[in-house]
């Protein structure tokens, strides 16, 4: 094999879009894979503006829209009483971000950049387990389990939340939730009573949500149920059962009752994430995706960030690019790590208080509840600093919004409903 300008390590969907994103610039790249064969799991994935955004930059957002389904509104409601809260315009939020909205099945999204991949003569390896990595001053090198060496001028570690990289940068732990996810991907003509796939909809309810949306252009359902598991809280190993399942949602309203047989109980997801670091670079090591920046999935925002970062390094690569072809990996790498931190810990935080707030009970749920329903469908205070643009320095990272206490439901329209402090 010859040597690559680029080893990833990771065939994830953060992994496969970075390969691209570096293939198209003209970097010859080898991603790594642990598995026996490329595959994701799990069911639907949103994609926001600022994702669409790149897969157009990429040439592939005709192709998403083809396997997915652009939706006409995301919208809450209260899983206790089933109201409506508050609601989001997705065809004028296509219209002031310049790009849609829109959900498509994981599978899909990582088949669309594993074909992009393998047309654009990405290296893809298979059965490749790293468990090392080092470096001198001119390469990095990753090591598999067998002893196989991959050297390169920067390798990318895009080896998940349980990273072995991430060693390398601090000594830390997933950081549990205690909140567990079932999901039941049902055909539409197996839908037992109306369901609108204009609308992505989540059900928020005291310590659980419910969430639904349509897949592969309507033919298909994608349902998630999501609570916090007492046995986790207790400190249990055998915890998020489907036994807690049922008792998590026996105070939820009609819908999301009739929803809950439906969902696969022989696989669930316990739900982590990691406290946010600010050092993803070593060298000609670099942290990427869930290895950097594992979030909880209230932002869904997880798969995009992984896009983001494998598209500013690219930008970066290309314009330290020489005449001669080769990358100023330094100044790249440094241009990655200035601004990719900054963004991403703001969402693992935000989406920590915002699942916080989706599941609060008793008086809290009620002041969330005013807030919500005082929002205005087009205010977009709480969406400009993760939708638009993505930042390719951190100059260009767009302000954060005010939070808005609960307490603040006794004089509505103070501030943005939203984006509210628990």
């Amino acid at each position: 094999m010859s040597t690559p300008d680029v080893v990833v390590v990771g065939g994830g969907i953060g992994g496969l879009s970075t390969a691209y994103a570096l293939s198209r610039i003209g970097l010859r790249v080898r991603v790594l894979e642990r598995s026996k064969e490329f595959g994701e799991v799990g069911a639907g994935i949103q994609l926001a503006p600022n994702c669409t955004r790149i897969l157009d930059d990429y040439g592939l957002l005709a192709a998403a829209k083809t396997r997915g389904v652009v939706p006409d509104r995301m919208v809450m409601r209260d899983a206790v009483d089933g109201s409506d809260l508050t609601a989001l315009d997705l065809r004028d939020l296509e219209r002031k971000y310049g790009f849609p909205y829109m959900v498509i099945h994981r599978s899909d999204l990582h088949a669309l950049f594993l074909d992009a991949c393998r047309d654009a003569g990405v290296e893809l390896l298979t059965e490749q387990r790293v468990t090392s990595y080092a470096q001198d001053g001119e390469k990095a090198t990753a090591t598999t389990v067998t002893g196989a060496v991959h050297e390169a001028r920067v390798v990318i570690a895009a080896d998940g939340l349980h990273s072995v990289a991430r060693k390398l940068f601090v000594d830390d732990e997933p950081v549990s939730s205690a909140y567990v996810a079932y999901r039941g991907t049902v055909p539409m003509a197996e839908v037992d009573g109306p369901v609108d796939l204009s609308e992505v909809v989540v059900y928020v309810g005291p310590r659980c949500h419910f969430v639904h949306y349509g897949l592969r252009g309507g033919d298909l359902l994608n349902q998630v149920a999501v609570f916090e598991s007492p046995k986790a809280r207790a400190g249990l190993d055998d915890w998020g059962t489907p036994d807690e399942l049922d008792a998590a949602f026996t105070t939820t309203c009609d819908f999301v009752q009739e929803r809950l047989p439906h969902m696969w109980r022989d696989k669930w997801w316990r739900m982590y994430d990691r406290d946010p670091i600010g050092t993803w670079v070593d060298g000609r090591i670099a942290l990427l995706g869930d290895a950097a920046h594992p979030p909880l999935q209230y932002m869904a925002q997880g798969a995009i960030m992984a896009i983001e970062d494998g598209w500013v390094l690219a930008e970066h690569a290309k314009r330290l690019r020489g005449d001669d072809g080769i990358v100023d990996w330094a100044g790249a790498l440094a241009a990655y790590e200035a601004v990719r931190p900054e963004h991403c810990r703001r969402v693992i935080l935000t989406a920590r208080t915002w699942g916080e707030l989706w599941h609060l009970d008793g008086v809290p749920r009620e002041q969330r509840n005013v807030l919500l329903r005082a929002r205005a469908v087009d205010d977009y205070s709480f969406t400009d600093w993760v939708y638009g643009p993505t930042a390719l320095f951190p100059e260009d990272e767009p302000a954060m919004f005010e939070p808005v206490p609960l307490a603040a439901a006794d004089r509505v329209g103070a501030g943005p409903a939203g984006s509210f402090t628990p």
